[in-house]
C-alpha cells in the first residue's frame, strides 16, 4: 500500500516538475505546432493526400502494434517500407503535394480568423438549398437540358474546383438555369456546390474505373457523375439531355427516375436526416405549452 502511495507520489512529482520546467515560449511552441498541424490538414483535406496520411497513420499503427508484439517479420517488413516508403509517396503524390504548396502560397491570411458558419444557419441554408434544387432540376427536367450537380460531403473536392470557375454564390433557380442553357461556356461541366453554396461551375469529372461495365447507353454525363462517386461520397444529380430523366449517382451506383418529390426527400434524408425529426419535436413542445396555457386561461 505504501509501495503504491509512494508510486503515485512520484508520478504526481514529476507531472509536476514537467509543468514548472515549461516557459511562455514553450507554450508558443506547443501552440504555434498544432495551429501549423491543424492548417495543414485543412489543406490536405482538400486533395486526395487525405488518403494517403490515413493510410500512413494505419501503417504506423501496424507497426507500434507488431513492435509491441514482437512481431519480427511485420516489423522487419514496415521498417524497409518506411525506409522507402517517403521517396515514393513523394514520386507517386506530387501533384498532390505540388498543389497544397500552391494553396498555402495563395492563402489569404483573413481567411485564417474567418469564423465559420453556424449549424443551425446551415442546416436552413441546405434545406432552402434542397428547395432550390428541386425547383431547378424539375425544370431542367422538363426542357430536357443536361446538366450535372456535385453535392459535396465529407470529402473534399479540391481538385475539380480547382479545374472549374470559382462562383462562390447562394443556388438560386436561374442561376442553375442560366449555368446549364446550352451553348453557354458553362453548360458542359458540373456545378460542385459546398456548404449550401455553388462553388464553382464548369468542373470536370473522373472518369469511371472500370468504365467498361458501365452500360453503353449512358452518356458521357453519367459516367462523369458515377466516376466522381467511386472516388468521393459526393452526390450527384445528373439529368439526361436526351430523356430528361433525373438520375442519382452515390457509392458508385447510380439510380434513375426521380420525380422532384422523390429528388427533395433524398436529400434532405442525406444532408438534413434529423431535421424533420428535429421540428417534429420543437412543434410537440410547442402545441403542448399552447394547450397547457390555453387551459390556464380556461380555469382562469
Amino acid at each position: 500500500m505504501d509501495v503504491g502511495i509512494g508510486n503515485v507520489g512520484s508520478l504526481l512529482s514529476r507531472i509536476m516538475s514537467i509543468f514548472a520546467s515549461i516557459q511562455f515560449v514553450d507554450v508558443i511552441d506547443m501552440l504555434l505546432l498544432a495551429y501549423i498541424l491543424y492548417k495543414g490538414f485543412k489543406l490536405v483535406r482538400e486533395t486526395k493526400a487525405l488518403q494517403l496520411v490515413t493510410g500512413i497513420v494505419i501503417v504506423v499503427a501496424i507497426y507500434a502494434i507488431s513492435a509491441a508484439l514482437k512481431l519480427k517479420v511485420m516489423s522487419y517488413l514496415l521498417e524497409n517500407f518506411f525506409q522507402v516508403g517517403l521517396i515514393a509517396i513523394v514520386v507517386v503524390f506530387q501533384p498532390e503535394l505540388r498543389r497544397v504548396l500552391e494553396r498555402v502560397g495563395r492563402t489569404n491570411v483573413k481567411s485564417v480568423f474567418a469564423p465559420g458558419m453556424h449549424s443551425e444557419d446551415l442546416v436552413q441554408s441546405w434545406s432552402d438549398t434542397i428547395d432550390v434544387l428541386g425547383e431547378a432540376v424539375s425544370q431542367l427536367s422538363d426542357t430536357a437540358t443536361g446538366a450535372l450537380i456535385v453535392i459535396e460531403r465529407t470529402n473534399r473536392l479540391g481538385e475539380q474546383i480547382e479545374n472549374g470557375t470559382v462562383m462562390d454564390c447562394i443556388p438560386s433557380v436561374p442561376t442553375l438555369g442560366s449555368i446549364f442553357f446550352p451553348k453557354t461556356p458553362l453548360h458542359d461541366g458540373a456545378v460542385v456546390i459546398r456548404d449550401a453554396r455553388i462553388i464553382a461551375a464548369g468542373c470536370f469529372l473522373p472518369t469511371p474505373q472500370k468504365e467498361e461495365r458501365i452500360n453503353k447507353q449512358l452518356g458521357s454525363r453519367h459516367r462523369a457523375a458515377i466516376g466522381m462517386s467511386e472516388t468521393s461520397d459526393a452526390i450527384i444529380i445528373v439529368v439526361s439531355e436526351e430523356t430528361g430523366t433525373v438520375s442519382i449517382a452515390e457509392n458508385g451506383e447510380l439510380t434513375r427516375g426521380y420525380t422532384k418529390d422523390r429528388l427533395v426527400a433524398y436529400l434532405r434524408s442525406k444532408l438534413i436526416p434529423d431535421t424533420g425529426r428535429d421540428i417534429n419535436i420543437i412543434g410537440i413542445l410547442k402545441s403542448g405549452k399552447e394547450r397547457k396555457n390555453g387551459r390556464k386561461k380556461e380555469e382562469a
